[in-house]
């Protein structure tokens, strides 16, 4: 891919703020999108790709209790509700968003706007991958992984209380936690498939705590922040 001179802050949304299982979180959304264009107002510019979030997941359990559906399928149908959850913050971001949404990451943006938004592209990874695709692209040595998962932990610290916290770890470190393989609707806090990408890459990621609005500015900001920072 062409790398582009001019550079944005990438962030990866994860759907599980903007759809959790309760429904569409507009408290949160209307939080997020005032964040941003605060900071748009001080001359920051945006990539946003979107995860699928709840309605993804219930979409693919629903799917899966009709009949026996491919790995494939199940991957579409989640690309599809991350189009959806883009489009919908395209038309509440305004007339700051490209008015176009990235469903390639490799073909050319035209745009001048400060805000430009995306969702999944195809089958075999998440949105995850998309933004580390751009970051490489758009010459961003960061990604900010927005989600409900405020660190990296040894295991599933609901499973295993005593799991080792981290706040700081190599890629190489995480990715010996992780499965190889992307599966539809995995749940990691960076998928394997955009680990091993960003370490080849060079670019590091910082995995923020989304449930506090404050916390996210701390973090697009470069201050210190509750989470976990992946480096090469």
């Amino acid at each position: 891919m062409q790398k582009e001179s001019s550079s944005y802050i990438v962030c990866s949304l994860g759907g599980s703020l903007v759809v959790p299982k309760s429904g569409f979180d507009d408290v949160f959304v209307k939080n997020f999108i005032s964040l941003i264009k605060e900071r748009v107002e001080k001359g920051s510019r945006f990539i946003i790709i979107v995860g699928g979030g709840a309605t993804c997941r219930n979409y693919q359990e629903s799917a899966g209790r009709v009949r026996d559906v491919s790995n494939t399928d199940l991957d579409w149908i989640g690309i599809h509700t991350t189009h959806l959850h883009a489009h919908m913050l395209k038309i509440l971001f305004g007339d700051i968003a490209s008015s176009e949404i990235i469903s390639d990451p490799t073909v050319a943006i035209d745009t001048q706007s400060p805000v430009i938004i995306g969702g999944g592209w195809k089958p075999g990874w998440s949105t995850d991958y998309d933004a580390i695709l751009l970051a490489e692209r758009f010459g961003t040595g960061r990604v900010v992984n927005l989600s409900n998962i405020e660190h990296v932990y040894s295991a599933d610290p609901r499973i295993q209380p005593d799991a080792e916290k981290f706040t700081e770890l190599s890629w190489e470190k995480y990715r010996s936690l992780l499965p190889t393989e992307w599966s539809p609707g995995l749940s990691t806090p960076f998928d394997p498939i955009a680990s091993a990408q960003a370490e080849k890459a060079g670019i590091s990621v910082s995995i923020c705590g989304g449930g506090s609005i404050e916390n996210i500015a701390k973090c697009l900001d470069g201050d210190a922040f509750t989470g976990t920072i992946i480096h090469p």
